[in-house]
């Protein structure tokens, strides 16, 4: 196999991964929902440095840490699905309505920006993708293996801004024609919060397993 053929493969494997709706996206598209384009694409651009680390991560050794370290796996995936819980609960909890909101803000921004880099480093799915995946695509063969990294996190970065910026925007449209239904847009946040928190729990159960 190719060095072309082997990013091809990755590529596929990496954005079916993105588009299977899952706790990120629904962090996306519910920023977007309560604040607006900005607020949205902010969440988008914490993802993607996000997605950067989990890059890094898993080129300096994802196996390593199974191989070496099996017991912190675990301890890995309960926190970061306790953590998706409670931004859920969060949601689930808060009374805003898009008429509130000042979407731009910038403190709020960056508290967006913030929480959306540690929901995507503390999303299971994401440990697991980069444990089970990079070191199948990681090989020396094709180069220096911080340079194949480089490489996979572009890609990475690329199709979250794609994908995820594509639902920021979409949230966005979405706002504005709820505007003028308040209790519309909470019941969408909490149905948000409660996706986010059956999304993380099942998703412990289900590897735990």
């Amino acid at each position: 196999m190719t060095y072309a053929e082997n990013l091809w493969i990755f590529l596929l494997l990496l954005t079916g991964i993105i588009l299977v709706p899952g706790m990120d996206m629904i962090y996306v598209l519910a920023s977007s929902l309560s604040g607006g384009r900005r607020s949205g694409l902010a969440a988008t651009g914490g993802m993607m440095l996000g997605g950067a680390i989990h890059t890094l991560f898993g080129t300096l050794g994802a196996g390593l840490l199974v191989a070496l370290a099996p017991n912190l796996f675990g301890p890995l995936l309960v926190i970061g699905a306790g953590y998706m819980v409670w931004v859920g609960l969060q949601l689930v909890r808060s009374s805003i309505t898009v008429a509130t909101v000042d979407a731009g803000h910038l403190h709020r921004l960056w508290v967006t920006f913030r929480q959306a880099v540690t929901t995507c480093l503390l999303n299971p799915k994401a440990y697991l993708f980069v444990i089970a995946v990079y070191p199948q695509f990681l090989k020396s063969h094709y180069g220096p293996l911080w340079l194949q990294g480089v490489v996979m996190g572009l890609m990475t970065m690329l199709v979250q801004g794609l994908v995820y910026g594509g639902v920021a925007l979409a949230g966005h449209g979405a706002r504005r024609a709820l505007v003028s239904h308040p209790s519309v847009t909470k019941a969408i946040g909490r149905g948000a919060g409660l996706l986010l928190i059956a999304a993380a729990v099942l998703t412990l159960v289900h590897e735990w397993a």
